[in-house]
């Protein structure tokens, strides 16, 4: 994996430096590795002596995130011109504004700094950043930047890293073989304090029996396609109403879904309104499923993406299959 270089950690310095305050923030319907890159770049600005706000647009639907909610809000405090002026944004974990969510106030107009480590990401026109797609997780890179302005990462901020790194690799089952550096940054994180034993247990365990049902449900439903290579399965608004939306075990489902023989990607839809539709894409080692998300306006990892679209289960499914018969 490529490492941030002197110039990446003098240029967010620098960014610190400039501002009074921080706005901190990461994409919506956040997971544990965008809550564990805002935590990680507050505590940044924290040691530097400079005040900051956690925004998140949520929803925290996911059982393993909920206790770190309290620390994130959805609003920001009026400012004046000379008060923006001396905001820093920094976005975490993604690079584009649309994919923020709602927050009340303006996030246009700030100065902004950009970390993150998606594939289809680039930095919009006159933002600063890093963007590493290298980089297995998003809080990897903070624990970097951490370490190289810092120092020694606290143990409450360890474990807290350690999350979100655990929760984008799956736990490390998604690393291939030019991983050492991942794993030495690994290493340094429990030697800070953090608990591998115990964080499995925080991100797999406590799940509501309603998410059992709804698994066997998505699981019954899913559809083979293109001899079988593709599986696509979808959840129904009544679906939702029926078993909730709290806590979905999607990561389950797609390892069940690609354990399979001969499977080499899978596609889960969810009709979230009559007219939208949010999707999960996930695949094996060779199959590039950030070009299928793109194409419907989403985008994230070769192997891992997602997007949130226009549209109907029925008549996105066949369009769907047809951008995965181009790359299959």
């Amino acid at each position: 994996m490529k490492l941030p270089e002197q110039q990446d950690i003098l240029a967010f310095s620098r960014f610190i430096e400039s501002h009074n305050y921080f706005l901190i923030i990461g994409h919506k319907e956040p997971d544990g590795d965008c809550i564990a890159s805002c935590i990680g770049a507050a505590a940044i600005i924290e040691k530097l002596g400079k005040p900051y706000r956690l925004l998140s647009a949520g929803p925290f639907k996911r059982n393993e995130i909920k206790k770190y909610e309290s620390l994130f809000s959805s609003e920001i405090d009026f400012m004046d011109e000379s008060e923006r002026k001396s905001t820093g944004l920094i976005i975490t974990d993604c690079s584009e504004m649309q994919r923020l969510g709602d927050i009340d106030g303006d996030l246009h107009g700030f100065d902004t700094f950009v970390i993150d480590h998606h594939k289809t990401s680039g930095l919009p026109e006159g933002v600063n950043g890093y963007i590493n797609s290298e980089a297995p997780a998003c809080a990897l890179l903070i624990q970097l930047f951490y370490e190289a302005i810092v120092g020694k990462i606290p143990e409450d901020l360890a474990k807290t890293l350690f999350f979100g790194l655990c929760t984008d690799t799956g736990f490390f089952r998604f690393l291939d073989t030019n991983s050492a550096e991942v794993f030495e940054a690994t290493a340094r994180l429990v030697s800070y304090g953090a608990n591998p034993k115990q964080t499995y247990s925080d991100i797999n365990n406590g799940k509501a029996y309603s998410t059992r049902k709804l698994l066997g449900i998505l699981l019954s439903r899913a559809e083979r396609y293109l001899d079988g290579k593709l599986v696509v399965t979808y959840e129904t608004m009544e679906d939702t109403k029926q078993y909730g939306s709290e806590g979905r075990d999607s990561d389950a489902l797609y390892q069940l879904l690609l354990s399979s023989k001969n499977v080499e990607a899978v596609v889960f839809l969810r009709q979230d309104t009559p007219l939208t539709c949010t999707g999960g894409f996930r695949s094996q080692d060779k199959i590039d499923v950030s070009v299928v998300a793109s194409k419907f306006g989403g985008g994230g990892h070769k192997n891992a993406s997602g997007m949130s679209t226009e549209g109907r289960i029925d008549t996105l499914i066949p369009a769907i299959v047809k951008e995965f018969a181009r790359i299959m």
